[in-house]
Protein backbone atom coordinates (compact mmCIF):
# COMPACT_ATOMS: atom_id res chain seq x y z
CA UNK A 1 0.00 0.00 0.00
CA UNK A 2 1.13 3.59 -0.81
CA UNK A 3 -0.23 6.62 0.93
CA UNK A 4 0.41 10.51 0.16
CA UNK A 5 -1.57 12.99 2.33
CA UNK A 6 -5.48 11.34 2.45
CA UNK A 7 -4.95 9.12 -0.67
CA UNK A 8 -3.73 5.17 0.19
CA UNK A 9 -3.05 3.00 -3.58
CA UNK A 10 -3.32 -0.44 -3.42
CA UNK A 11 -0.65 -2.14 -5.50
CA UNK A 12 -1.92 -2.22 -9.44
CA UNK A 13 -4.19 0.15 -8.59
CA UNK A 14 -4.46 4.41 -9.55
CA UNK A 15 -6.05 7.29 -7.56
CA UNK A 16 -6.58 10.78 -7.27
CA UNK A 17 -7.53 13.27 -5.15
CA UNK A 18 -6.66 16.39 -3.30
CA UNK A 19 -4.29 17.30 -0.59
CA UNK A 20 -6.22 20.26 1.62
CA UNK A 21 -4.25 23.83 1.99
CA UNK A 22 -7.29 25.71 1.98
CA UNK A 23 -11.02 27.30 1.11
CA UNK A 24 -11.64 29.82 -0.93
CA UNK A 25 -14.05 32.91 0.45
CA UNK A 26 -16.29 31.14 -1.69
CA UNK A 27 -16.56 27.85 -0.07
CA UNK A 28 -14.50 26.20 -2.24
CA UNK A 29 -11.94 23.78 -0.99
CA UNK A 30 -8.17 24.44 -2.25
CA UNK A 31 -5.28 22.30 -2.46
CA UNK A 32 -2.56 20.18 -4.47
CA UNK A 33 -4.42 17.37 -7.04
CA UNK A 34 -2.77 14.76 -7.17
CA UNK A 35 -2.57 11.61 -9.45
CA UNK A 36 -1.07 8.30 -8.15
CA UNK A 37 -0.39 5.06 -9.82
CA UNK A 38 0.82 2.11 -7.29
CA UNK A 39 3.25 -0.22 -9.36
CA UNK A 40 2.81 -4.10 -8.56
CA UNK A 41 6.94 -4.41 -8.12
CA UNK A 42 9.23 -2.40 -5.58
CA UNK A 43 10.29 0.74 -6.63
CA UNK A 44 11.47 4.28 -5.91
CA UNK A 45 8.67 6.79 -5.86
CA UNK A 46 8.98 9.31 -8.32
CA UNK A 47 7.14 12.90 -8.08
CA UNK A 48 6.44 14.64 -10.88
CA UNK A 49 4.68 18.43 -10.81
CA UNK A 50 3.68 20.86 -12.85
CA UNK A 51 1.64 24.54 -12.51
CA UNK A 52 3.94 25.86 -10.16
CA UNK A 53 3.13 28.91 -12.02
CA UNK A 54 -0.08 29.36 -13.36
CA UNK A 55 0.43 30.58 -16.98
CA UNK A 56 2.86 27.37 -17.90
CA UNK A 57 0.87 25.04 -19.36
CA UNK A 58 2.69 22.26 -21.28
CA UNK A 59 4.08 20.26 -17.94
CA UNK A 60 0.44 20.19 -16.53
CA UNK A 61 -1.05 18.30 -19.91
CA UNK A 62 2.21 16.16 -20.22
CA UNK A 63 1.80 15.07 -16.58
CA UNK A 64 -1.47 14.20 -17.20
CA UNK A 65 -0.88 12.22 -20.52
CA UNK A 66 2.07 10.11 -18.67
CA UNK A 67 -0.16 9.14 -15.59
CA UNK A 68 -3.23 8.16 -18.31
CA UNK A 69 -0.49 5.88 -20.77
CA UNK A 70 1.40 4.20 -17.64
CA UNK A 71 0.22 0.43 -16.74
CA UNK A 72 0.53 -0.48 -13.17
CA UNK A 73 1.25 -3.89 -13.69
CA UNK A 74 4.02 -2.80 -15.35
CA UNK A 75 5.44 0.23 -12.86
CA UNK A 76 8.08 -0.72 -10.41
CA UNK A 77 7.46 1.57 -7.66
CA UNK A 78 5.27 4.37 -7.68
CA UNK A 79 4.16 7.02 -9.83
CA UNK A 80 2.81 10.62 -8.11
CA UNK A 81 1.86 13.44 -10.59
CA UNK A 82 0.97 17.25 -9.40
CA UNK A 83 -0.64 18.38 -12.83
CA UNK A 84 -1.17 21.37 -11.46
CA UNK A 85 0.64 22.80 -7.77
CA UNK A 86 -0.91 26.38 -8.20
CA UNK A 87 -4.28 26.14 -8.55
CA UNK A 88 -5.39 29.59 -8.02
CA UNK A 89 -2.74 31.00 -10.28
CA UNK A 90 -4.02 28.96 -12.59
CA UNK A 91 -7.52 30.27 -11.97
CA UNK A 92 -6.11 33.67 -13.07
CA UNK A 93 -3.95 32.38 -15.62
CA UNK A 94 -1.32 33.66 -14.20
CA UNK A 95 2.43 33.22 -13.19
CA UNK A 96 1.01 34.10 -9.32
CA UNK A 97 -2.41 33.58 -7.90
CA UNK A 98 -4.78 36.42 -7.60
CA UNK A 99 -4.79 35.40 -3.56
CA UNK A 100 -1.23 36.92 -2.57
CA UNK A 101 0.47 37.68 -5.48
CA UNK A 102 3.52 35.70 -4.18
CA UNK A 103 5.99 33.85 -6.55
CA UNK A 104 5.65 30.58 -5.09
CA UNK A 105 8.73 29.29 -6.86
CA UNK A 106 10.95 31.45 -4.90
CA UNK A 107 8.85 30.83 -0.86
CA UNK A 108 9.40 27.36 -0.23
CA UNK A 109 9.42 25.70 2.04
CA UNK A 110 6.73 28.37 3.21
CA UNK A 111 4.75 29.05 6.53
CA UNK A 112 2.06 26.71 7.66
CA UNK A 113 0.59 30.30 9.53
CA UNK A 114 1.12 32.46 6.01
CA UNK A 115 -1.08 33.83 3.19
CA UNK A 116 -2.15 30.98 0.64
CA UNK A 117 0.78 30.07 -1.38
CA UNK A 118 3.05 30.00 2.02
CA UNK A 119 0.61 27.42 3.16
CA UNK A 120 0.35 25.63 -0.05
CA UNK A 121 4.62 25.30 0.45
CA UNK A 122 4.45 24.16 3.85
CA UNK A 123 2.18 21.84 2.64
CA UNK A 124 4.01 20.40 0.13
CA UNK A 125 7.11 19.89 2.25
CA UNK A 126 5.25 18.37 5.17
CA UNK A 127 2.70 15.79 3.20
CA UNK A 128 4.85 15.32 0.02
CA UNK A 129 8.35 15.49 0.67
CA UNK A 130 8.64 12.53 3.20
CA UNK A 131 6.26 10.32 0.83
CA UNK A 132 8.69 10.75 -2.28
CA UNK A 133 11.90 9.46 -3.09
CA UNK A 134 12.54 11.45 -5.97
CA UNK A 135 11.10 14.85 -7.89
CA UNK A 136 10.82 16.32 -11.16
CA UNK A 137 9.94 19.93 -11.47
CA UNK A 138 8.33 20.86 -14.94
CA UNK A 139 8.35 24.32 -16.16
CA UNK A 140 8.03 26.53 -19.29
CA UNK A 141 8.56 30.09 -19.77
CA UNK A 142 5.44 31.46 -19.15
CA UNK A 143 3.14 33.39 -21.06
CA UNK A 144 5.91 36.29 -20.38
CA UNK A 145 8.67 34.16 -22.42
CA UNK A 146 10.26 31.45 -23.83
CA UNK A 147 12.86 29.09 -22.43
CA UNK A 148 15.33 26.48 -24.61
CA UNK A 149 15.14 23.39 -23.70
CA UNK A 150 17.56 22.34 -20.47
CA UNK A 151 17.45 20.84 -16.84
CA UNK A 152 18.39 23.12 -13.97
CA UNK A 153 20.89 21.19 -11.53
CA UNK A 154 21.14 22.73 -8.31
CA UNK A 155 24.68 23.97 -7.63
CA UNK A 156 25.86 21.76 -4.73
CA UNK A 157 23.39 18.85 -5.08
CA UNK A 158 25.65 17.72 -7.57
CA UNK A 159 26.46 13.79 -6.34
CA UNK A 160 22.66 13.48 -5.57
CA UNK A 161 20.96 14.87 -8.91
CA UNK A 162 23.04 14.37 -11.92
CA UNK A 163 22.25 10.87 -13.01
CA UNK A 164 18.46 12.47 -12.69
CA UNK A 165 19.39 15.89 -14.64
CA UNK A 166 21.39 13.79 -17.30
CA UNK A 167 18.04 12.03 -17.60
CA UNK A 168 16.26 14.84 -18.44
CA UNK A 169 17.50 14.49 -21.98
CA UNK A 170 18.50 18.20 -22.90
CA UNK A 171 21.59 19.28 -23.61
CA UNK A 172 21.49 22.31 -22.02
CA UNK A 173 22.59 21.71 -17.97
CA UNK A 174 21.75 25.21 -15.86
CA UNK A 175 24.12 24.66 -12.78
CA UNK A 176 23.44 26.72 -9.83
CA UNK A 177 20.49 29.28 -9.96
CA UNK A 178 21.61 31.33 -6.61
CA UNK A 179 17.76 32.48 -5.97
CA UNK A 180 16.70 30.10 -3.29
CA UNK A 181 13.17 28.62 -2.44
CA UNK A 182 12.00 26.58 -5.41
CA UNK A 183 10.44 23.09 -4.73
CA UNK A 184 13.31 21.56 -5.73
CA UNK A 185 15.38 23.33 -2.30
CA UNK A 186 13.29 21.31 0.66
CA UNK A 187 13.72 18.22 -1.16
CA UNK A 188 16.93 18.07 -2.33
CA UNK A 189 17.44 19.47 1.77
CA UNK A 190 15.81 15.79 2.78
CA UNK A 191 18.50 14.01 0.43
CA UNK A 192 16.10 13.24 -2.06
CA UNK A 193 17.41 14.08 -5.99
CA UNK A 194 15.45 17.15 -7.27
CA UNK A 195 15.74 18.84 -10.96
CA UNK A 196 13.79 21.63 -12.71
CA UNK A 197 13.37 20.86 -16.93
CA UNK A 198 12.23 24.16 -18.30
CA UNK A 199 10.94 23.98 -22.05
CA UNK A 200 8.98 26.56 -23.96
CA UNK A 201 6.40 29.16 -23.33
CA UNK A 202 5.00 31.73 -25.08
CA UNK A 203 2.16 30.28 -25.40
CA UNK A 204 1.31 26.05 -25.11
CA UNK A 205 2.92 24.36 -27.89
CA UNK A 206 2.16 20.21 -28.22
CA UNK A 207 5.85 20.01 -29.09
CA UNK A 208 6.50 20.92 -25.63
CA UNK A 209 4.32 18.80 -24.10
CA UNK A 210 6.07 15.48 -25.80
CA UNK A 211 9.34 17.23 -24.62
CA UNK A 212 8.34 17.22 -21.40
CA UNK A 213 6.75 13.25 -21.71
CA UNK A 214 10.04 11.71 -22.80
CA UNK A 215 11.94 13.85 -20.13
CA UNK A 216 9.40 11.59 -17.97
CA UNK A 217 9.59 8.44 -19.55
CA UNK A 218 13.66 8.40 -19.80
CA UNK A 219 14.30 9.37 -15.92
CA UNK A 220 11.45 6.74 -14.90
CA UNK A 221 14.04 4.41 -17.11
CA UNK A 222 16.91 5.81 -15.49
CA UNK A 223 15.12 4.75 -11.98
CA UNK A 224 14.08 1.34 -13.44
CA UNK A 225 10.17 1.95 -12.61
CA UNK A 226 9.96 0.68 -16.45
CA UNK A 227 11.15 -1.39 -18.80
CA UNK A 228 14.47 -0.44 -21.30
CA UNK A 229 17.11 1.70 -21.29
CA UNK A 230 17.73 5.34 -20.30
CA UNK A 231 18.77 7.78 -23.26
CA UNK A 232 21.94 9.57 -22.21
CA UNK A 233 23.93 11.99 -24.64
CA UNK A 234 27.66 11.78 -25.21
CA UNK A 235 28.57 14.94 -23.34
CA UNK A 236 26.37 18.14 -21.85
CA UNK A 237 26.97 21.47 -21.92
CA UNK A 238 27.02 23.52 -18.55
CA UNK A 239 25.55 27.10 -18.30
CA UNK A 240 25.09 29.72 -15.68
CA UNK A 241 22.26 31.60 -15.74
CA UNK A 242 22.42 35.90 -16.17
CA UNK A 243 19.12 38.18 -15.68
CA UNK A 244 18.93 40.84 -18.22
CA UNK A 245 16.64 43.26 -16.52
CA UNK A 246 15.06 46.91 -18.58
CA UNK A 247 16.09 50.47 -17.40
CA UNK A 248 13.18 51.71 -19.86
CA UNK A 249 9.97 51.31 -20.50
CA UNK A 250 8.66 50.52 -23.95
CA UNK A 251 7.79 47.96 -26.64
CA UNK A 252 10.82 44.94 -26.86
CA UNK A 253 12.06 43.48 -29.56
CA UNK A 254 13.69 40.37 -29.65
CA UNK A 255 16.76 40.01 -32.04
CA UNK A 256 17.98 36.08 -31.09
CA UNK A 257 15.53 33.08 -30.20
CA UNK A 258 15.88 30.71 -26.83
CA UNK A 259 19.26 28.34 -27.92
CA UNK A 260 20.81 30.90 -29.81
CA UNK A 261 24.75 31.28 -29.07
CA UNK A 262 25.83 34.99 -29.11
CA UNK A 263 29.11 36.83 -28.64
CA UNK A 264 30.03 39.27 -26.19
CA UNK A 265 28.13 42.50 -27.78
CA UNK A 266 25.95 40.59 -29.54
CA UNK A 267 22.83 42.77 -30.12
CA UNK A 268 19.99 40.37 -28.28
CA UNK A 269 17.07 42.95 -28.31
CA UNK A 270 15.76 46.81 -28.39
CA UNK A 271 13.60 48.85 -26.03
CA UNK A 272 11.40 51.15 -28.67
CA UNK A 273 8.96 53.60 -27.53
CA UNK A 274 5.70 54.32 -29.25
CA UNK A 275 7.19 56.08 -32.07
CA UNK A 276 9.94 53.71 -33.22
CA UNK A 277 12.87 55.26 -30.99
CA UNK A 278 15.49 53.35 -29.71
CA UNK A 279 15.46 53.41 -25.30
CA UNK A 280 17.71 50.84 -24.92
CA UNK A 281 19.42 48.53 -26.44
CA UNK A 282 20.25 44.47 -24.34
CA UNK A 283 23.48 43.19 -26.13
CA UNK A 284 25.27 40.08 -24.84
CA UNK A 285 27.47 40.65 -22.07
CA UNK A 286 29.73 37.36 -22.50
CA UNK A 287 30.17 35.26 -25.20
CA UNK A 288 27.58 32.10 -24.90
CA UNK A 289 23.74 30.83 -25.38
CA UNK A 290 20.85 32.75 -25.26
CA UNK A 291 18.45 30.63 -22.65
CA UNK A 292 15.01 33.01 -22.30
CA UNK A 293 13.81 35.47 -24.26
CA UNK A 294 10.88 37.84 -23.54
CA UNK A 295 7.63 37.68 -25.65
CA UNK A 296 5.14 39.79 -23.81
CA UNK A 297 6.32 43.14 -25.72
CA UNK A 298 5.06 45.70 -22.91
CA UNK A 299 8.32 46.26 -20.81
CA UNK A 300 8.16 48.04 -17.45
CA UNK A 301 11.44 49.88 -15.85
CA UNK A 302 13.13 46.73 -14.28
CA UNK A 303 11.56 43.62 -15.82
CA UNK A 304 13.54 41.01 -16.80
CA UNK A 305 14.12 40.38 -20.76
CA UNK A 306 16.48 38.18 -21.80
CA UNK A 307 18.68 35.60 -19.58
CA UNK A 308 22.09 34.82 -20.61
CA UNK A 309 24.08 31.44 -20.44
CA UNK A 310 27.82 31.78 -20.00
CA UNK A 311 29.16 28.31 -20.97
CA UNK A 312 30.84 26.59 -17.88
CA UNK A 313 31.75 22.95 -19.31
CA UNK A 314 30.47 19.95 -20.30
CA UNK A 315 29.56 16.29 -18.39
CA UNK A 316 30.18 13.39 -20.12
CA UNK A 317 28.06 10.53 -18.78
Amino acid sequence: MYTIGSLTVAPGERAQGLIPVGTSTYGVELGIPLIVVNGTEDGPVLCVDAGVHGDEYDGQEAIRRVLAAVDPAGLRGTLVGIPCMNTPAFEAAARTSGLDYLNLNRIFPGDADGSYSLRLAATFVEQVVPAIDALVDLHTGGTFGEIAPLVILQGGYEELATDLALAAGHELVWKGGKWGGTVRHPTLAAGKPAVTIEAGGGTYREQNVALHIHSIRNIMRQLGMIDGEAELRDSYTTVSGTFARSAAGGFFLGHAEPGETCKEGDLIAQIVDHYGNTLEEVRAPQDGIVLWVRRIRTVRPGDEVVIFGEVQGEIQP
